[in-house]
């Protein structure tokens, strides 16, 4: 006989194990299956921004654009009322620092871009104002001289990619999870009242074995392998992945408190506690292929010089005193968004039970995912309208 249970995580991020520790808390048999190791992939490689305002990727391509992406503000807001009590409900450290970021501009171009952005983003209930150079000098005298504008929301901040989903699973198995790694998903049948799901799991030797589970309902929180995994289900699930640059710097004095983003390029950087100066915010890798030319996620990825450096030249110019500060260490971390940048949240269409989320920044909506989809699971009504979010809106009439 199969192992039964009510709930099957596909994945172990941030919100795999969020979504894990909230349902077996609410009294969920669940089950967390990961097909590498937790905190592997995205949620480990991130580099933890809270960003709650509209990111330049959701600016750069006009008002209309941002518009469309200022309709996850209602997570956003949601995410950063969570983030402020997730350490004391999860009982451990997550390394949340919120001391407020800051969307600088250089020119008289990108100061209305930032005008236009905080109007749009009051308009939906977040707290955010433009501050000018005269403000700037007194809160963030680190900033060039060249930033003459910066649109500032107290809310925003870091937490630390490197234990915040680890931390998550350890909360998970307090509450009663069953937690697998490499413990791949590699088939899904429908069964009067939930699914008999295949995995293929394997030791350190390389050996394999497959385990069918039985369970009510399952959930995909698989970031880049969404749509592959969402194929077992017969179901639709696009998403578009890329592939970003990293890089972290060595130690140095304490002198950054905010999380710092640019209205006119791509770039993001915080201090960490220890230290070390995260440097992202978007700038291109390059996936890895297959032969056939499909992106191949379980394998290395490859950085493109010009991305690194154009991305540390932004980071000095924006903050000189990164000018003389080594890099410690430069990668490629994936991640996945759907196709108008919102993110995939709610029900699989034609798959009852199932349910999905990814897309967008899911690190920082992590909390606000995990809390939607374990309501759904158990059959409760999300607080906040999904449509927008709909999974099958690329395919056919929304089901929320």
């Amino acid at each position: 006989m199969s192992e039964r249970c009510d709930l099957v995580v596909v994945g172990g991020g941030l919100l795999g194990c969020l979504t894990a520790w909230i349902a077996a808390r609410d009294g969920a048999r669940v089950l967390l299956a990961d097909k590498d190791q937790v905190n592997q992939h995205a949620s480990g490689q991130n580099a933890g921004s809270l960003h709650f305002q509209l990111e330049y990727r959701m600016v750069e391509a006009g008002p209309e654009a941002a518009r469309v992406a200022a309709e996850a503000m209602p997570l956003h807001l949601d995410a950063a009322a969570r983030w402020a009590r997730l350490e004391d409900e999860i009982g451990e450290p997550l390394g949340v620092r919120r001391a407020g970021g800051l969307m600088v501009a250089e020119n008289a171009d990108q100061v209305r871009t930032l005008r236009f952005k905080a109007e749009l983003e009051r308009s939906w209930g977040l707290d955010v104002r433009t501050l000018d150079r005269a403000e700037l000098d007194v809160l963030a005298p680190y900033l060039a001289p060249g930033v003459v504008a910066a649109n500032l929301s107290p809310l925003e901040g870091k937490a630390d990619a490197r234990t915040a989903a680890p931390a998550a699973c350890r909360a998970a198995v307090r509450a009663g999870a069953t937690v697998r790694t490499r413990c791949r998903l590699t088939g899904a049948d429908r069964v009067p009242g939930g699914w008999d799901l295949t995995f293929r799991e394997s030791d350190r030797a390389g050996r394999t074995q497959d385990r069918t589970v039985r369970t009510s309902a399952v959930v995909l929180a698989a970031g880049v392998w969404t749509t592959g995994l969402g194929a077992l289900f017969h179901a639709e699930l696009p998403t578009v992945p890329l592939a970003l640059t990293m890089t972290v710097t060595s130690r140095i004095p304490r002198f950054l408190p905010h999380l710092v983003q640019h209205a006119g390029t791509r770039l993001s950087l915080k201090q960490s506690a220890d230290g070390t100066v995260l440097v992202g915010g978007g700038w291109p890798a390059r996936l890895a292929r297959d032969a056939d030319g499909a992106p191949a996620f379980d394998r290395k990825h490859h950085l493109v010089p010009r991305s690194v450096a154009g991305n540390a030249g932004a980071a000095v110019r924006t903050v000189p005193a990164l000018e003389r500060v080594p890099a410690l260490r430069i990668w490629v971390g994936a991640t996945t968004v759907a196709p108008d940048q919102l993110p995939l949240v709610g029900p699989v269409a034609g798959a009852p039970g199932v349910f999905v989320a990814t897309g967008g920044s899911a690190f920082t909506l992590g909390p606000s995912f995990a809390h939607l989809l374990a309501r759904l699971v158990s059959g409760r009504s999300p607080e906040i309208d999904l449509a927008p979010y709909d999974p099958a809106r690329f395919t056919e009439r929304s089901t929320v």
